[in-house]
């Protein structure tokens, strides 16, 4: 249930990533602005879900915290690190810097949606008790951070 549904929520956020990368490639600004706003906005929602709800109650139910959940934050820092580098060679037009980034970031965010993917999402489904529950506050969080 919950792997279902943050695997397609990295599908989302896989578009929303191609869209910013190609309206950069093409040099349309504005239109690049906007779609790496939406990439950014998506990502945070996706990392709020994960770091506000799934991983305290993982961590809560499992006693775990400094397992697959420790890593994950260490990683969705250095992908916050990046995407203020993609923003910042965007703001100064710098298409080679923005792609050379996005390089970086799509190999990152391919290695870490493989581990949530294969190892921690199928984990947090059979350790949760009361997964619908968990996957409702997840949408909230979500949700709370793309109108904030």
């Amino acid at each position: 249930m919950i792997s279902e549904y943050m695997t397609e929520d990295h599908r989302r956020c896989d578009v929303s990533f191609a869209n910013a990368e190609e309206a950069v490639s093409k040099e349309d600004f504005g239109a690049a602005q906007s779609s790496f706003g939406n990439f950014k906005q998506t990502m945070e929602a996706h990392f709020s879900m994960e770091e506000n709800v799934l991983f305290p109650e993982f961590e809560s139910q499992t006693g775990n915290s400094a397992g697959p959940t420790q890593v994950m934050r260490v990683e969705h820092r250095q992908i916050r690190a990046l995407l203020e580098e993609m923003a910042s060679t965007l703001a100064g037009q710098d298409v080679e810097g923005y792609l050379g980034h996005s390089e970086t970031l799509l190999v990152m965010m391919q290695q870490h949606n493989m581990k949530e993917e294969h190892i921690l999402y199928p984990m947090t489904d059979q350790a949760l008790i009361g997964p619908e529950d968990v996957l409702a506050r997840m949408k909230e969080a979500g949700a709370t951070e793309v109108a904030g």
